[in-house]
């Protein structure tokens, strides 16, 4: 595939992403000043997309929108991902006890992949967008990823994490990460605080499952000042979720868990 190829397929994937951000029809001038595209290619984009059934486009107001056929390239895959809905139940009885952002996250290479996103309710917040790509060293999802990992597959999965990180000053050295990754290891779960948001905080356990064979990971993440403040009573709810994963347990919310 030559690198003409590779930019169209690339920009087709933007458009489609831009129309689930807007979420309302756009004209082919709009979407090329968003995406920085000159008006030549986006017109044969739009074209191309609209003559294989993934826009419709209003030839009166010269706009354009998804069709339903988007929606159906991806509608399989939270089954063959998650089987039964017993994830998504027991991130919704998180989000309903915390109201914080809560994520399902899997290694993906040397990444975390958040596969499955509801956003929090609280005014101060941080937004992470469902199939967000970060380098495993980047976060304590990443991090409590890693320690299902022997030692022997450290090294060279944080280095190429490494290389993954745009921002040097964002790279970590190895021996620290490799001692931080055994702190972690069997306690199965794992917080911080300024990573990767400055201001933010996470709380995430370790699932009794695996997605295609990978660890998954339940988590959590707000402002600093909230977690602290509700720090053990959200790391009760995180493990009583997991722990109902494990037993198909109905949820309750715990006052004091022992995980």
């Amino acid at each position: 595939m030559n690198s003409l190829q590779v930019k169209s397929a690339t920009r087709a994937v933007e458009i489609l992403e831009f129309s689930r951000q807007v979420r309302e029809p756009r004209a082919m001038s709009d979407i090329a000043e968003a995406l920085g595209y000159p008006a030549s290619s986006a017109t044969v984009l739009l074209k191309t997309l609209t003559g294989l059934g993934y826009l419709n486009f209003d030839r009166n107001q010269r706009l354009y929108f998804p069709t339903p056929k988007v929606t159906s390239l991806g509608d399989w895959i939270p089954r063959a991902l998650f089987g039964n809905s017993a994830i998504i139940d027991a991130m919704r009885d998180v989000h309903a006890a915390t109201g914080e952002t809560v994520s399902v996250a899997t290694k993906n290479d040397v990444y975390l992949q958040y596969v499955q996103i509801i956003q929090s309710v609280h005014a101060l917040r941080f937004h992470v967008d469902e199939g967000t790509l970060r380098p495993l060293t980047q976060s304590s999802v990443g991090w409590l990823l890693m320690s299902t990992l022997p030692d022997d597959k450290l090294d060279n999965i944080i280095r190429r994490a490494n290389i993954a990180t745009e921002r040097p000053a964002d790279r970590v050295k190895v021996p620290d990460m490799i001692r931080r990754i055994r702190q972690i290891r069997g306690k199965g779960y794992c917080s911080t605080e300024n990573v990767p948001f400055l201001g933010g905080a996470t709380i995430c356990v370790l699932l009794p499952l695996t997605i295609h064979k990978q660890p998954v990971v339940l988590g959590l993440g707000g402002a600093t000042e909230r977690i602290r403040q509700n720090y053990s009573r959200y790391l009760a709810i995180l493990q009583r979720a997991a722990k109902s994963l494990r037993r198909g347990d109905p949820f309750d919310e715990p006052v004091d868990i022992e995980f």
